[in-house]
């Protein structure tokens, strides 16, 4: 409802950034550092999201489609992704919780650790330096997952003044340096299953299993303190776009 028309017909992970979806945003992140293997957990409109990675290269290649046949023959690549996608249908109404557990069963068994994040935050965080940093926590302190934690930007104007009551600066957006939020990448044990295997899970925020893992120490704060934004507001949707045509701050592909 915050980003209006944006949402109105299209799942969020499908708003565009630079002509871009946020979802492709962010696993071009993820691919950055060598990780080219999705699984998408599909609710709302999920179908639009098959849609647009089922018809991405039909848009942009070249190809021969043979009527008599059905048949689709590629003439001239142009699209380079190289990803792997898994879509995997998790339910509307499913909180994010079952929608994790309903999605673990396509990770491959030999791995030993997973990463989710949501649709809808992009950073320049270092993927693998989490990876790192999580699996060292768990040698050194047995924890089960990592999230990544960031400084949240005020939705509102923080103002400074004078003796004399007058205002000295005016920032019309300016991050919270004393605390910290769930950045929302986030790194886990397989074995972290355990605490969101629940039959009730479908109804339950992955968030309310984070916080049964602090109570139980088994979970660790990676601080990142490069750029990071969520776009959760019409406002946030607008100042991304901003960003992408002025510095891209996040395209880490790119550099």
């Amino acid at each position: 409802m915050r980003l209006n028309k944006e949402t109105e017909f299209k799942p969020k992970p499908l708003v565009q950034i630079g002509g871009y979806p946020i979802l492709l945003h962010i696993m071009n992140i993820y691919a950055h550092y060598g990780h080219k293997e999705f699984i998408l957990a599909l609710g709302y409109k999920g179908d639009m999201i098959k849609d647009y990675f089922l018809g991405l290269s039909r848009y942009v290649d070249d190809f021969e489609f043979d009527m008599a046949t059905g048949s689709v023959k590629n003439l001239n690549k142009k699209l380079r992704f190289d990803y792997k996608v898994i879509f995997a249908e998790t339910g509307d109404d499913t909180l994010t919780a079952g929608r994790v557990l309903r999605a673990s069963k396509y990770i491959p068994k030999e791995d030993k650790y997973f990463m989710v994040t949501y649709g809808d935050g992009l950073s320049t965080i270092d993927i693998n330096r989490l990876i790192s940093f999580h699996k060292d926590q768990e040698k050194r302190h047995g924890t089960l997952a990592t999230i990544s934690a960031v400084h949240p930007t005020s939705q509102y104007g923080r103002l400074k003044y004078t003796s004399k009551e007058l205002v000295a600066t005016f920032a019309e957006k300016e991050a919270v340096t004393d605390d910290y939020i769930n950045g929302g990448f986030q790194v886990f044990s397989k074995s972290a299953l355990s605490y969101i295997d629940d039959e009730r899970a479908d109804e339950i925020m992955l968030e309310d299993k984070l916080i049964k893992m602090t109570r139980d120490n088994k979970l660790s704060l990676y601080r990142h303190a490069g750029y990071w934004q969520s776009m959760d507001t019409m406002k946030d949707y607008i100042e991304l776009n901003k960003a992408w045509e002025k510095n891209r701050p996040w395209a880490v592909w790119e550099k």
